[in-house]
């Protein structure tokens, strides 16, 4: 089985079976996951969303979201099909202050994202002071997860 890490602000989807690993802070990853073909996607972006400025990028939510789900459409899912489990959005940096909220806003962006494409959220695990290691199978969509770091 091919393995693959994916970095900050990319997206992982192919036909053939791989194992996926990132790693997430305050970032959130969307994994997809098609049952019927038994193909899947992931992607890792780092801010909610994208404000028109510049390239159009998978680092933010908004287009990753859709950039994935557009890749497992042209390996050919049907979006009914498609089932969304969602891991990060920790809070891993403390910043004295409530303003950035960066974690909980992408959390926030995939949970709309999803649920405006019709995609069911079948598990999460997000938020909280901790970042987190996770492993994708895409063949079978089952993710494995570590916590990364010490509770302050």
């Amino acid at each position: 089985m091919k393995k693959i890490f994916l970095y900050p602000a990319s997206l992982y989807a192919e036909p053939e079976p791989a194992q996926v690993v990132t790693i997430l802070g305050s970032c959130v990853a969307v994994c997809l996951w098609d049952p019927v073909l038994q193909i899947g996607g992931i992607n890792h972006f780092m801010l909610p969303l994208w404000n028109g400025q510049g390239l159009a990028s998978p680092r933010y939510g908004n287009i990753a979201i859709e950039k994935l789900l557009s890749r497992l459409e042209y390996l050919g899912s049907k979006r009914g099909d498609i089932k969304a489990k969602i891991f990060g959005g920790g809070e891993v940096i403390e910043s004295g202050t409530n303003q950035f909220q960066i974690g909980k806003r992408n959390i926030a962006v995939a949970r709309e994202y999803l649920s405006e494409f019709n995609i069911p959220i079948v598990s999460s695990s997000v938020g909280g002071k901790l970042g987190r290691k996770i492993l994708f199978y895409t063949e079978t969509g089952e993710v494995r997860q570590r916590y990364i770091g010490t509770e302050k």
